[in-house]
């Protein structure tokens, strides 16, 4: 019995020596940010703007690399499977937690299999509608809906503004029909024509309409009001009680990376994302800063926390999107 446990401490010793010279030469060649998502979107605009200034910080090159599909489960799966050595990190998005409960089988375990690093942004949804419509108001638009029941519209170019479109009809008792669009740019420039009157997106992509008063926000599904448009009311003050939504943009890592490469991580992007630079940059592009490079511990409970809240609302709906077959998901 001392053998044995002499050995296990032993082995436990060695282990923490062996994570301990890995964070001190970490990293050693370029690092990999994959993003499930095409260039030019969110995802991938954040991670290259993130990326280049953990490059000037630790030496080595962060390569962004794109592997899109099926909202993100194939580039999520490759990190999934990745070696859990710190050079293969995933920059993912609100997708992560709303895929497990929209598809009937994902390839990998969202809560099991990755580590949270930190956080580089969230932002709320928008509900907006063209400034033709007769609705000012989350309760006008309400109104306007129940004395028209399926004769409004409102486009969307994501599942996660599906799905709070969706719970917000549910909570409200109305009846507005979906027309989904591939990308929210495509979707803003349906309500913008009034080819639907309204559109739920993120802020970020609308803030310049929005500004232009080409829409009219009624009102967004975050918990406070936008620092970037402080004059948009959220769903609380609109009479939504407990109807909150935040989408956001975060670092993860393989599930076995050792504690000593996160910490390392975790250290130059805390002084990367607090930069007083980096948060002007971030909040022009129209993103919330307040919780941005939130730590390890922090943003693994946010995550959590949305997983399963994500997980029951899509389950109050009857949202379920083809069954995920690739077979590339996973391949080297």
């Amino acid at each position: 019995m001392k053998t044995t446990v002499i050995r296990l401490l032993l082995a436990f010793v060695l282990a923490l020596a062996f994570g301990a010279s890995m964070a001190q030469s970490y990293p050693t060649k370029p690092i990999r940010f994959i993003v499930g998502f095409a260039p030019g979107g969110a995802n991938d605009t954040l991670a290259r703007l993130v990326g280049q200034r953990l490059t000037e910080r630790l030496g080595q090159p962060v390569i962004v690399e794109n592997k899109p599909g099926a909202d993100s489960i194939i580039g999520t799966d490759y990190v999934a499977k990745a070696p859990p050595d710190g050079y293969t990190l995933l920059v993912s998005s609100v997708a992560m937690v709303l895929n497990p409960s929209l598809y009937d089988r994902v390839p990998y375990d969202a809560g099991r299999d990755f580590i949270p690093i930190t956080l580089f942004a969230s932002d709320p949804v928008v509900f907006a509608v063209h400034p033709s419509i007769p609705a000012a108001s989350i309760k006008e638009l309400i109104s306007l809906a129940k004395s028209k029941p399926g004769q409004l519209f409102y486009s969307s170019g994501a599942p996660a503004f599906h799905v709070s479109a969706e719970l917000f009809k549910r909570q409200a008792g109305i009846n507005i029909v979906h027309v989904p669009y591939k990308g929210s740019g495509p979707a803003i420039a349906a309500a913008i024509s009034a080819e639907v009157p309204m559109v739920a997106v993120e802020i970020p992509s609308a803030l310049a309409q929005l500004r232009a008063g080409k829409l009219r926000a009624l009102a967004i599904t975050g918990p406070r009001r936008s620092e970037v448009a402080p004059n948009i009311p959220t769903m609380a003050e609109s009479g939504m009680a407990n109807f909150e939504q935040v989408l956001w943009i975060g670092l993860f890592a393989p599930a076995a990376t050792p504690r000593t490469i996160i910490d390392r991580l975790y250290g130059e992007l805390s002084v990367v994302l607090k930069t007083e630079s980096m948060k002007e940059r971030l909040a022009a592009m129209g993103y919330e800063t307040n919780d941005t490079g939130m730590t390890p511990a922090a943003f693994g409970a946010f995550f959590y926390t949305d997983l399963a809240n994500w997980s029951k609302g899509i389950g109050t709906l009857a949202l379920k999107r083809a069954q995920f077959k690739d077979s590339t998901a996973g391949s080297k």
